[in-house]
């Protein structure tokens, strides 16, 4: 049985500054990678690429859960809509490469976490469509502080009893931090909302419990010390780990005990 999760992360696809180099390139927010070390847990980065696209379901057969991070708008061409004059910046690669990797996941039952835009990329890629800007809601609640994480942008979610948030949170009233503008409009099949904004009724967390463990929440778990978010995906992680290495455990039992020529 393996010793370490290892954990498939969508990176983001930016253009960046490091050392003497400023160009376009595969990113992820130290943020998230600190939550997986906390609980020792191995990061690998699943770069958007038309190779990705391609190799989606090998690519998910080699960890044990998929992280999708925040960033870019989602483009509305992958719903089936035209740009609102209120779309931002979109990176159509990542949300392909993104898109195949969850539906992969969801098929093989590799736990999913979705932050932010992870959230619409599940949406999305289970047929759910977006709001593609939420109007005066984004600078008086849900993006108040633009590049910020912390106080101002904190409000209330009201969490839904039996979900996979209430088994982090608990169940009714808690305090999220947001930072987007887009927001889940249709809900993806099987998806059922698990946490809404009480003063505006944006959704703000939805799992596809019958895919196994696949949640996507609206607000930024990863800026927090220590999130009960993270800690409840990678139980998942490890309890599927484990629920394999049993079946095949007794799989292999079972092929000891009969004979070679398959007669009693």
């Amino acid at each position: 049985m393996k010793t370490s999760l290892v954990i498939g992360v969508c990176a983001a696809y930016e253009r960046a500054r490091w050392s003497f180099w400023d160009m376009p390139a595969a990113i992820v927010a130290s943020t998230y990678l600190s939550h997986l070390a906390h609980d020792g847990a191995t990061p690998v980065a699943f770069i958007p690429s038309e190779a990705t696209i391609d190799s989606a379901e090998r690519l998910v057969g080699t960890v044990d859960g998929l992280l999708l991070l925040g960033g870019a708008d989602v483009d509305p061409a992958m719903y089936g809509e035209a740009p609102d004059e209120l779309l931002e910046a979109t990176v159509p690669l990542r949300d392909r490469s993104e898109i195949a990797l969850v539906r992969a996941a969801m098929a093989q039952g590799v736990p999913v976490f979705g932050v932010c835009r992870g959230l619409h990329v599940m949406n999305v890629a289970t047929g759910g469509t977006l709001v593609q800007d939420i109007g005066v809601l984004g600078d008086a609640r849900h993006r108040k502080a633009p590049g910020r994480l912390d106080g101002p942008t904190f409000h209330e979610a009201d969490v839904a009893a039996n979900s996979f948030v209430a088994d982090a949170l608990g169940a009714g009233l808690t305090t999220v931090n947001s930072h987007h503008h887009q927001a889940v409009k249709r809900v993806g099949s099987g998806g059922r909302v698990t946490a809404v904004s009480p003063e505006d009724g944006v959704v703000e967390a939805v799992e596809w419990s019958e895919r196994g463990f696949a949640l996507g929440v609206q607000w930024h778990p990863e800026a927090a010390d220590i999130d009960g978010l993270f800690r409840v995906f990678l139980d998942e992680c490890r309890a599927r780990v484990s629920r394999e290495a049993n079946v095949s455990n007794q799989h292999q039992q079972v092929t000891e005990k009969e004979p070679a020529n398959g007669n009693a």
